[in-house]
């Protein structure tokens, strides 16, 4: 079974390290990944710093990783994205025919001079609609490049997930999971040890939790839907065998 690819968000922009902003986007990613088995290997908040975003840029088209990037690409002096996704790419920025052809459609001559310079990309990149005031975002190399404002943002990571990468991830994933009550994790270590080995092609979770006096584990696997279902057989016949108490749902909190 070939390794999940490698997925980054990358969001940027200062108001979202000083708080004027909360990061939504995320969790809208995570969201979205996760019916198709898969979730974000690393995210990173950037400020408005053009060297920085530039090196995350490269390092994240050195390590092949599909990087949905969210913020920068308007029109205000502090929106860099556009031009460091050029530098890291190794590109010109110019104007995009397209592009513009969508702002002058959308502002007619309020477009000029600032707006259409939201048409100025990388060059040779696709664009991503946007379905909110038709400013476009853009992709290449399997980054995709989206605007900060999240109910713009949104919509177009959907349009992204449903066509350059509709067949990103598994539609035969799976995750499945049970809950002990009463035992400790180090009390199921070597059962995790042991299946862990034995189901090396999935991933393994072990969650535990209080609630009230009682002591809960939500225990797991997630990946290929056969495999599976013969790990949670497993790991629920190890539980029998250690008298190990078990069910299929979060257990209800003990009434006092």
């Amino acid at each position: 079974m070939s390794a999940p690819p490698q997925v980054g968000v990358l969001i940027i922009g200062d108001e979202i390290l000083s708080g004027r902003r909360k990061d939504t986007h995320l969790a809208a990613v995570i969201e979205r990944l996760a019916p198709r088995g898969l979730q974000p290997t690393w995210a990173q908040v950037i400020g408005d710093d053009a060297s920085r975003i530039e090196k995350t840029l490269r390092d994240s088209r050195q390590a092949g990783a599909i990087t949905f990037c969210f913020g920068g690409i308007g029109a205000t002096p502090d929106d860099l994205t556009r031009a460091c996704a050029a530098n890291a790419f190794d590109r010109r920025l110019a104007r995009h025919p397209e592009a513009e052809r969508r702002i002058i459609a959308q502002f007619a001559e309020t477009a000029f001079p600032h707006r259409v310079s939201m048409a100025d990309f990388p060059e040779q990149v696709e664009l991503i609609p946007n379905p909110v005031n038709n400013v476009a975002g853009f992709y290449l190399e399997n980054h995709f490049f989206m605007p900060g404002f999240p109910q713009m943002a949104h919509p177009m990571l959907d349009w992204v997930l449903a066509n350059p990468l509709q067949t990103l991830g598994s539609l035969h994933y799976r995750e499945q999971a049970v809950w002990t009550v009463g035992v400790s994790e180090n009390d199921l270590l070597p059962i995790m040890i042991r299946l862990c080995a034995e189901f090396s092609d999935l991933k393994f979770f072990s969650l535990p939790t209080g609630q009230g006096e009682q002591r809960l584990i939500e225990l797991g696997f997630k990946g290929a839907a056969p495999r599976v279902g013969e790990a949670m057989t497993a790991l629920q016949n190890q539980l029998e065998g250690l008298k190990v108490q078990y069910q299929a749902e979060r257990p209800q909190p003990i009434s006092s």
